[in-house]
């Protein structure tokens, strides 16, 4: 069999890793003896997030507070150090963080809390990775239409020398098919961490809606929503933090590559989208619409469904492992190999919603959820 290599991949981590220092482990029990330590009454701590200049990848701070916010404009504006994340020059490097959404923290729990927050350069203009102002614009002039999104978020475990988490040495596992919603030692891998996920995400606020075991072993995804409008990425962002913060903890790491292994399926962020009329009787009428609307601007979209402009979609949108072309679009009634599928049960009661499956698994939702909106709704 041939050998799993990094270099055969560079993107499957999609960031460093340093693994061969004998001081890179701790004992994951010891904190254990100083969380039930009393805090002050009147003090909780706040863990900021925000995405880095990649537009991929997430950085936290926490601070300390000396009330409990109701609201994200209750908290302190807040600035780090943005010539080292990408998104500043060292010659002017601070760059602010404006609190959006507040969760509870599923790590400290009490009432300490996670905070999305998005970024600004020193004149208080967007950073360029700051996709979240262009969505609540566009979700501003059509919140009226009710737009809801569940996104389905594709991953893949790694262990710490980068081989999918649980392959085998040199190797591959037995093809595909087993795996996909399994249940045994030898078809999943890692399940303990994937129910941590689920109910800290709960716990947090966010409202994911159920998890699977994927296509390729080590492969999971979760769901998130339905959320509305530019509510549903940030409760996706957040959703990512927790699961990076809790694999942390089980030594073990996540990727978001869209495509981690050639010749096994790849990793999307499909992306389930209506309107208040796509979901009323006969909405099916405003479904083909969309869809119609969308097939016209196909390209325009694949842009923004990844990071890198539909460059990391290229190796996954090849027309095989229940994926389209990415220079084709197409539409079908239960058909996984299209740009958009209709669920069966949607084209029987002739009312619901579209999914559209083209997302790259690292995209950043609120470029997608912008891009819906823009052209299904604001015609733009």
């Amino acid at each position: 069999m041939a050998d799993v290599k990094i270099e055969d991949n560079p993107k499957i981590l999609s960031g460093p890793v340093l693994t061969n220092s004998p001081n890179a482990v701790l004992s994951k029990t010891l904190l254990s003896r100083y969380n039930d330590l009393p805090l002050p009454a009147d003090k909780i701590i706040a863990t900021y997030i925000w995405i880095d200049g990649t537009g991929e990848h997430l950085r936290c701070k926490d601070r300390t507070l000396s009330f409990i916010p109701k609201v994200p404009k209750e908290l302190p504006i807040w600035n780090f150090d943005g010539s080292s994340t990408g998104q500043a020059e060292g010659h002017n490097s601070d760059t602010f963080l404006i609190p959006r959404a507040i969760y509870k923290d599923p790590f400290r729990r009490g009432n300490h809390i996670l905070v999305m927050c998005d970024t600004y350069k020193y004149n208080m203009e967007p950073t360029d990775s700051n996709n979240r102002v262009k969505c609540q614009d566009s979700y501003d002039r059509c919140k009226d239409e009710e737009p809801w999104f569940g996104i389905e978020q594709e991953y893949i475990l790694l262990d710490s020398d980068l081989r999918p988490f649980g392959w085998p040495p040199g190797g591959f596992p037995p093809p595909q098919g087993p795996y996909y919603c399994g249940v045994g030692a030898n078809k999943v891998f890692a399940r303990d961490l994937v129910e941590a996920h689920y109910r800290c995400c709960l716990f947090a606020g966010v409202p994911i809606s159920g998890t699977n075991a994927e296509v390729m072993p080590s492969q999971w995804e979760f769901q998130v929503g339905p959320s509305v409008g530019v509510t549903a990425a940030d409760d996706l962002w957040m959703a990512r933090y927790i699961l990076h913060r809790l694999a942390e903890e089980y030594g073990v790491i996540v990727s978001f590559d869209p495509k981690p292994v050639q010749d096994w399926n790849g990793s999307g962020a499909h992306t389930n989208f209506s309107t208040k009329k796509m979901r009323e009787d006969n909405g099916i009428i405003e479904i083909e619409k969309a869809i119609d609307k969308l097939s016209k601007v196909h390209m325009k979209h694949i842009k923004v469904y990844d990071p890198r402009g539909g460059k990391d979609n290229e190796r996954r949108l090849t027309g095989l492992h229940e994926t389209a072309s990415i220079n084709d679009f197409s539409a079908g009634v239960a058909n996984r190999a299209s740009s958009i599928r209709i669920p069966r049960n949607v084209a029987e009661d002739k009312k619901g919603y579209l999914e559209d499956r083209r997302p790259a698994s690292n995209c950043d939702p609120y470029a997608v959820v912008d891009a819906l909106m823009r052209t299904c709704i604001l015609n733009e």
